[in-house]
């Protein structure tokens, strides 16, 4: 674990990039992240739908420690009028920085390096996870800096931020409201989320919502489905 004086550091190093401008190439909606790593096996499928477009992910994961958590995803796209195809590949890892409840606020640190299956296309993106219980309210911030080259996209430097607040009502229901900020994208809007328990060591965690555009270049209206199988 690290001393309060890093966590503060580690913080400072992630503030320039929340006032880089770029353009940003997709919607910033998508998921929002804890810092916190189990010792566990997990299969996750994620889907967001806008405009008529839908992104899919599929993932397997596993933990390595009780701080470190890697996870492989495959990601496909559809389109109006065109077929399903799976475009992407991801690795993610995801480390636990403090234990729950050691410090005011809980931290971790994620990383992620994606690449296209038909273009010179790559992308390496990093964000610093916060989280902080209130009673039955927790706040959730990931602050993500990310980075894209290759021959055919342009090569840029981005940022973005995605905000939680959730009210824990109880194991199987919590409401939440959820916020998302990037160069092309400004979006609120409510989710509800719940674990059923399956058996020792097995969980089954879902989460649903609708995210609402604040401004003229985010869509209307974005559905997002998560589940994820823990075992």
């Amino acid at each position: 674990m690290i001393n309060h004086r890093n966590l503060y550091l580690l913080f400072a190093l992630y503030l320039p990039f929340i006032s880089i401008p770029a353009q940003a190439d997709e919607l910033a909606v998508d998921k929002v992240y804890h810092p916190y790593v189990h010792l566990e096996r997990e299969i996750e499928w994620r889907m967001t739908s806008a405009d008529g477009e839908q992104k899919h992910q599929l993932a397997l994961g596993k933990s390595f420690s009780d701080q470190l958590f890697l996870e492989l995803y495959l990601i496909g796209e559809k389109g109006n009028g065109e077929d399903f195809e799976v475009s992407n590949y991801e690795f993610e890892a995801k480390w636990q920085l403090t234990e729950q409840g050691e410090y005011d606020i809980d931290w971790g640190v994620i990383t992620e390096f994606e690449g296209s299956r038909h273009e010179d296309s790559w992308e390496f993106s990093t964000a610093l996870l916060m989280e902080k219980e209130f009673n039955r309210w927790i706040g959730t911030l990931n602050l993500w800096g990310i980075y894209e080259w290759g021959d055919d996209v342009e090569t840029e430097l981005e940022s973005s931020l995605t905000a939680q607040i959730r009210y824990r009502y109880s194991r199987l229901f919590e409401p939440a409201l959820e916020f998302y900020s990037g160069p092309d994208t400004r979006a609120l809007g409510p989710v509800i989320m719940g674990d059923l328990r399956l058996g020792t060591r097995r969980k089954l965690h879902w989460e649903t919502g609708v995210i609402f555009g604040l401004d003229s270049k985010t869509p209307n209206n974005t559905f997002r489905l998560l589940t994820e199988f823990e075992f």
